[in-house]
């Protein structure tokens, strides 16, 4: 049996550190396990932005559609490979049902509640932990090069707009004064004044020395393999021995459903799906966007940073299919070249992809377990778990803590899908 601990994390991502840190800060014992390494998974390599601006979910009318046209398309923006996959087909049949306006502004509300909460609360949080990520408040833009999609984009600046993230338009000549990177052709650009950027892998790595700089443990190459309630607390067994502690927090991303079925934690595994993201990383190019880019047509992410360059995005549900497709890095790199004088930086450093936790209806799964005491959830931020990290391991810590929550934690509970 290891050495007792108040709290261990099961999951050694942005979410599980954050909030790992937040209890550590609370005064409690943390201890992380990581089946693989601490930061490695989803972490490591996305595009590092903080965005208010992506509160309404993927869920949204018009979706459907879209996604159908894009199906058989291996290098678009939203790819489902085709293959017998019943949880696949059921979890797309529940998507389908959210896919209207008053389910957009229901999720909208409750993933901005996360998004505003954050993006206030990074300035302090890294100052106060030491954690040095190349952060900056510059913003986001995103590039148009089609005039008609920029005018259907209005509709979702108004939906925003309602949520308390702030937009405003710039005609594509005068951004191109400014922004000497990008390539004649832009028609107008969105810019969302309050999103932020920083490096993720940076920030991570931070995170994790300033909770072992609290007194926190991090265990690396541990596998969880059952939990079970012990008297005042719960067992944790795992690949490399048990774990007691008073209360688990499992902040395991898109491993969600697989621990789910192994534990017997209700709703999870039918409401939680692997999209696959990509990226490539690069040396910083000697003509660099000023600020962060959406590729709008092409919803391709450009980072970059003092350090270097990485194009992003896509998504991809093609199971825990752990091939690196070479398609799908390809289109990033076109629509780069396509938007941009440098697309690519000079150096290639790495190919990468990853797993997002999906949600049905996008919305985190943040909460105690179903029917289980002092089990927690921590899960299920899609594509915002750098953004949604800090808010996130606030309402943790209360809910862990018995501490009046900052805000109402009922949206986020699992109960919600029945």
């Amino acid at each position: 049996m290891e050495k007792n601990a108040d709290v261990v994390v099961v999951g050694g991502g942005v979410v599980g550190l954050a909030c790992g840190l937040a209890l550590a800060e609370r005064g409690r014992s943390v201890r992380v396990l990581d089946a693989g390494r601490i930061g490695g998974g989803s972490s490591h390599g996305n595009c590092g932005t903080l965005t208010p601006s992506h509160a309404l979910p993927l869920a949204a009318p018009g979706q459907v559609g879209r996604a159908m046209r894009w199906m058989l398309t291996p290098d678009a923006p939203l790819y489902m490979k085709p293959r017998f996959d019943p949880a696949l087909w059921s979890w797309l049949l529940r998507f389908a049902g959210r896919c209207n306006h008053e389910a957009m502004m229901r999720s909208g509300q409750v993933r901005a509640r996360l998004l505003l909460a954050s993006r206030a609360a990074f300035p302090e949080w890294l100052a106060r932990h030491g954690i040095d990520c190349e952060f900056a408040e510059t913003g986001t833009d995103h590039v148009f090069r089609d005039a008609r999609a920029l005018e259907e984009y209005r509709a979702d600046l108004q939906a925003l707009a309602e949520l308390g993230v702030r937009s405003e338009i710039i005609d594509g000549p005068t951004y191109l004064r400014d922004e000497p990177a990008l390539r004649d052709g832009v028609v107008g650009v969105v810019r969302y004044p309050d999103d932020a950027s920083l490096r993720p892998d940076r920030y991570v790595s931070g995170m994790a020395r300033a909770l072992q700089a609290a007194g926190g443990e991090l265990v690396e190459n541990c596998e969880v393999r059952g939990i079970a309630e012990a008297a005042g607390g719960v067992d944790i067994a795992t690949s490399t021995g048990t774990h007691r502690c008073s209360d688990v927090v499992l902040a395991v991303g898109a491993w969600s459903p697989r621990l789910a079925r192994m534990l017997k934690v209700p709703h999870l595994d039918k409401v939680m799906q692997p999209g696959k993201g990509y990226s490539i990383t690069y040396s910083r190019p000697m003509l660099a966007p000023r600020r962060p880019l959406t590729l709008q047509e092409r919803s391709v992410c450009v980072s970059t940073w003092g350090s270097g360059y990485r194009l992003g995005s896509t998504m991809e549900f093609s199971g825990f299919d752990t091939s690196l497709n070479q398609r799908r890095l390809a289109a990033l790199e076109r629509a780069a070249r396509e938007y941009l004088h440098e697309g690519v930086g000079p150096v290639k450093q790495e190919e990468w992809y990853g797993w997002r936790p999906m949600m049905v209806d996008d919305v985190p799964a943040i909460g105690p377990v179903p029917g289980r005491r002092r089990q927690w959830l921590a899960t299920g931020h899609g594509m915002l778990g750098v953004s949604m990290s800090i808010a996130t391991a606030g309402l943790v810590a209360d809910l862990v803590t018995g501490t009046e929550p900052r805000f109402d934690p009922e949206p986020y509970r699992l109960e919600r899908f029945g």
